[in-house]
Order: C-alpha cells, then sequence, then structure tokens
C-alpha cells in the first residue's frame, strides 16, 4: 500500500523557517516525480513546487520563489520542503504527492493536481504575525 507520511509542520513568526518531511513507502520512489501543494483557508489547493525523479530539477510557484526549496532523498524515500522566510500569507495546509507513472512529463509548475495519485496526509503551517 501506497503511503506518504508527513511531520515537521507546526507554529512560527514571520520571517521563521520550518522545514517539512514526506516519507513515502509502497512504490518505487526514485521512479517518480514529487510535488508539494497547499491549501490556505478559504482557497484552493494550490500547486508550490515539484521536483523531477532525479532530484536535480525543481519549479516553484512565483509567490515561493527565493524562499522555498525542495530536495529528495531517494535512498530515504524521502522529500523536503525547506521553507525561510515564512509569510503570514503561507499559512495553510501542506500536502506532499506522488505521481505513479514513471518520468518527468508534467513534472514543472504550474503540474495540475489531477496528476498525483498519492498525497500525504497534511500538516498544518500557521505563520503568525
Amino acid at each position: 500500500q501506497v503511503q506518504l507520511l508527513q511531520s515537521g509542520g507546526g507554529s512560527v513568526q514571520a520571517g521563521g523557517p520550518l522545514r517539512l518531511s514526506c516519507v513515502a513507502s509502497g512504490f518505487i520512489f526514485k521512479s517518480n516525480c514529487m510535488g508539494w501543494f497547499r491549501q490556505a483557508p478559504g482557497k484552493e489547493r494550490e500547486g508550490i513546487g515539484f521536483v523531477y525523479t532525479f532530484g536535480d530539477h525543481t519549479t516553484y510557484a512565483d509567490a515561493v520563489k527565493g524562499r522555498f526549496i525542495i530536495a529528495r532523498d531517494n535512498a530515504r524515500n524521502a522529500l523536503y520542503l525547506s521553507m525561510t522566510n515564512l509569510k503570514p500569507e503561507d499559512t495553510g495546509m501542506y500536502y506532499c504527492a506522488a505521481r505513479q507513472q514513471y518520468g518527468n512529463g508534467g513534472c514543472s509548475y504550474p503540474a495540475d493536481l489531477t496528476l498525483f495519485d498519492d498525497w500525504g496526509q497534511g500538516t498544518q503551517v500557521t505563520v503568525t504575525s
């Protein structure tokens, strides 16, 4: 059974950093495009960044460019989202997601969320001012 287990969320003051983790099991992690999404209160879920299977190419939404960095460790079946200079508008539920189709086709912002087959349980990030 495919599972994506998230951790690392919490509350942080504006300007601070936070790192989210997503550990996968049940599939060949290294063959999959991975992405991060978030959903703010009252808003639709949006893609914020994506990483190729080999981990050396990432793309991001304009709102997070220069502040968020995605990395993956295929040996550990892990995906990370390192966030700096957080803003109150970054508050929301953050989700990691895996695309089960092999390869990197479509694995760039703004990748459609329907391309992703498996999702983490979500992690709350709250940024206070």
